[in-house]
């Protein structure tokens, strides 16, 4: 790595770490972007060099998150775990981090549904999870478990768009609820289906 990246690398994770820093000590909606570049020791047009508006901070660091959540579900998958354990467990680790780091997290989420469509684009490439879920499912499609007419991609996305949509509702109508409990239910929904299965005739087979 040439001086000059290096240099940029290190100025990048300086001020990712005052900014995250001040997030948990003051809350994001009360820190400032001057706050941050005086705490990282530049100028405030050196944070809007490297991070255009603060809640790119944040897509910074749902990229680590997801990065240490796909080294986890890849440790499980080859360890022999059934692909829908790993992604009932997947939801008890998001829900849990939700319910724990929600001053955070939500912000982020919410640049998913940006009016600015560059800036929802930057979040939905930060925040891969539907890829993610994509690869928990795969092995269920090479097993024939798993119906074939929609893409693993569609399957992925729909399922990280229920996460998603469930942990910004949980958020602003009903925080008293058990956010891993109603993740569980809703993931249980959209696996099973919604319609009354047919019970089968008497006799029958």
């Amino acid at each position: 790595m040439a001086v000059r990246e290096y240099q940029k690398k290190r100025r990048r994770e300086r001020i990712f770490r005052a900014a995250m820093e001040l997030f948990r000590d003051r809350g994001f909606q009360e820190t400032t972007a001057t706050e941050i570049a005086k705490a990282a020791h530049v100028s405030r047009g050196t944070f809007f060099n490297y991070y255009p508006y603060k809640e790119a901070v944040l897509l910074d660091y749902g990229s680590q998150l997801l990065a240490g959540l796909r080294e986890e579900v890849r440790r499980l998958l080859a360890q022999g775990r059934e692909p829908v354990e790993v992604l009932r467990h997947l939801f008890r680790v998001l829900a849990e981090g939700t319910a724990r780091e929600k001053d955070l997290l939500l912000p982020m989420f919410y640049e998913l549904l940006n009016p600015d469509p560059v800036r929802a684009r930057a979040a939905f490439e930060a925040l891969p999870l539907g890829d993610l879920i994509a690869e928990i499912l795969k092995p269920l499609r090479e097993q024939g478990v798993l119906r074939q007419d929609f893409s693993l991609e569609r399957m992925g996305r729909t399922l990280a768009d229920l996460y998603f949509l469930s942990a910004l509702r949980w958020a602003a109508y009903t925080p008293g609820r058990d956010l891993a409990e109603e993740l569980e239910k809703n993931l249980r929904l959209l696996l099973e289906g919604m319609l009354v299965r047919e019970a089968p005739a008497p006799g029958g087979l």
